[in-house]
Parts: C-alpha cells; structure tokens; sequence
C-alpha cells in the first residue's frame, strides 16, 4: 500500500515541478506505473477533482502569488504558466480568484490558493469488500455510443446527459428487450483510445467513446452500433444503492484498497458499469475493472 501512495505523492512532486513547463503525462506514467488514463481515472476517482483541473488551479495559484509578490507583467506572468493570449488568462484567473489579475496589487483584495495534494493512507475500520476474479473471451455489445474527451472531468458532464436522453426517448428498453449475453444488465461502457509507446504500458490516451448498451449477438438497426470487448480478466465488484453516491465510493475503495494490497494492477481496457435494475435509487450493480499481473 505504502508503494501505491509514495508513487502518487512523486506524481504530484513531478507536477509542482513542471508547473511553468510542458508536463509529460507519459513520464508521469512511468512513476506511477500506470497508463495515462489510468492515472487519470484513479487521480480522479481519490481526489474527486480531474488531474487536468488540479493543475489548472495551482498554476493559477502560483499565478497570483506572482501578481502580488513581483513586477511581472501580467502577459509575462500569463505566459509563465502557459496562457497564450490575456483574453485567456484573465477569463482563467477570474473564474478561480472572482476578480482580474489586474486588481490583485489593490489593497484588501482576496485571493484563493489550492495548496498541493498530498497523498496519505487513513486507517479505517475494517469493512469486507465483496468482489470476484473472472476471466471472460471477447464479447459484443450494442447500443449508443459518443466520444469521450481527453479530459475526464468534461465526460461527467456527457454520460448523465446521454443516459437521461436514452431513458426519455425509449432507447434503454429497446436494449433490454435485446440482451442475450453476459453480462446481463444494462452496461455504460467507457471504451479509452491509446497510440503506441515504446513500452506499451504507457499507451499515451486519445480519447475514446461511451457505450449505453447491451451484451447481444442480434442483429441490430441503423439506429444502434456495435463493439467487440476484447478477452480481458476482470475484478468485479457489486453494489447497491443510490447510483449517485454508492457508486463513487465504491470506485474510490476499489483504488485505494483492493488496489495497492490486491497484487494487481489496471489493464488497458474498458471500464464497465452494469446495472441490474432500473431504479437508480434502490440500484443494483456491478463495477467491472480491467486488471492484469504487474509485469
């Protein structure tokens, strides 16, 4: 566990260092021995904050403290941390700080400060956590389908939209009356694009698609699509409850328990949600993690 925890906190060090430069998710990769969306996925899930957003938010930080500290410029200063135009600076600097870099010298104004992450395990009651190791071949799913964005903090703002629609327009049942494999459930599936690296556990992420969809060998219409899963092992965990808030507990437990003491580590694969239930209040479900032996 203590491995787990010193390689995030190396992590954070790698980011506070590159703050006015170019940061390399690939050699963040190789410190944390995750691919880039897998340290983005579990950043994330910890932190409850994207990776992309935390950076954003000390940047401007350090940003403010060199207002009010220096006789920069503002451009200099917004050139510092990577800000190309003052337009964009100033939209950015406002929409943490409330007011624009150019009144920060003024007597009395209040500036906010994101201070860094630092990763520390907490010893909890012992709490049993259910799940099951499965290996499963390559199976089809059909359903809907939209494009994920690099940054995962914009994708939360996609799927409950996507989900919503799907559910209003009559696309969810259509599914269901179509399921005729496992895993049995409605699945959200979130498919991750990656090009190569030299080492291929540090595939860099391109984004990638969410799938509404169903386990399914029927033959579908123009209004549906389909996708292979390729063969992975899985760790599967159950849930139940209140979708909006079991869900992303459950999802934190997996990362900072069963993770760094389970002797496995994330594969490059899909993550899947499969919902046993239509009552996102009183919700059956499955979180399904790709997963592999640490080479």
């Amino acid at each position: 566990m203590v491995d787990w925890y010193e390689r995030m906190n190396m992590a954070v060090e790698y980011i506070e260092e590159s703050l006015c430069d170019n940061i390399d998710f690939n050699k963040i990769s190789k410190i944390v021995c995750q691919s880039p969306v897998n340290f983005q996925r579990t950043f994330g899930i910890v932190t409850d904050i994207s990776v992309f957003e935390y950076i954003r938010r000390r940047k401007l930080t350090l940003a403010a403290f060199d207002l009010q500290n220096s006789n920069e410029k503002v451009i200099d200063i917004a050139l510092k941390y990577g800000y190309n135009s003052p337009t964009a600076f100033n939209r950015a600097f406002q929409s943490v700080h409330g007011i624009a870099p150019s009144l920060v010298k003024q007597d009395g104004v209040a500036v906010k400060s994101y201070l860094p992450i630092n990763f520390k395990i907490i010893v909890k009651g012992v709490e049993e956590m259910n799940f099951r190791i499965e290996k499963k071949e390559a199976f089809r799913i059909v359903g809907i389908s939209h494009p994920l964005e690099n940054e995962m903090d914009k994708n939360a703002e996609i799927m409950p939209k996507m989900w919503q629609k799907a559910a209003m327009d009559g696309t969810i049942a259509k599914l269901a009356a179509m399921m005729d494999s496992q895993p049995m459930g409605v699945l959200g599936v979130s498919v991750y694009n990656v090009c190569g690296d030299s080492d291929e556990r540090y595939n860099q992420f391109e984004g990638g698609r969410f799938y509404i969809s169903v386990a399914s060998t029927k033959e579908i219409d123009s209004t549906l699509e389909e996708y292979t899963i390729q063969s992975f092992t899985w760790a599967v965990f159950p849930g139940e409850g209140a979708v909006s808030t079991v869900m992303p507990e459950l999802q934190k437990r997996i990362v900072t328990e069963w993770f760094p003491t389970s002797g496995y580590e994330y594969d490059n694969g899909p993550d899947i949600e499969v919902y046993l239930n239509d009552d996102p209040m009183n919700s059956k479900f499955e979180v399904w993690v790709p997963i592999k032996k640490p080479q």
